[in-house]
């Protein structure tokens, strides 16, 4: 019997994952759609900027 302990320690460590990957998920109350939407507007401004910096850069040159 000398793997009884190793079997709840093995039992302690998975429950003590679960708990943090629980934790580790954001539930922000957005569906499917909304989430897709506002994923969408926040790389579409991220490409705005990019293009505005890359146009300034090539006027300053």
């Amino acid at each position: 019997m000398t793997r009884g302990n190793q079997r709840e320690l093995a039992r302690e460590r998975n429950m003590k994952k679960q708990q943090t990957g629980k934790a580790k998920t954001k539930e922000d109350g957005l569906t499917h759609e909304q989430r897709k939407q506002r994923d969408a507007d926040i790389m579409r401004q991220k490409q705005l900027k990019k293009e505005q910096a890359q146009s300034a850069q090539s006027t300053k040159s």
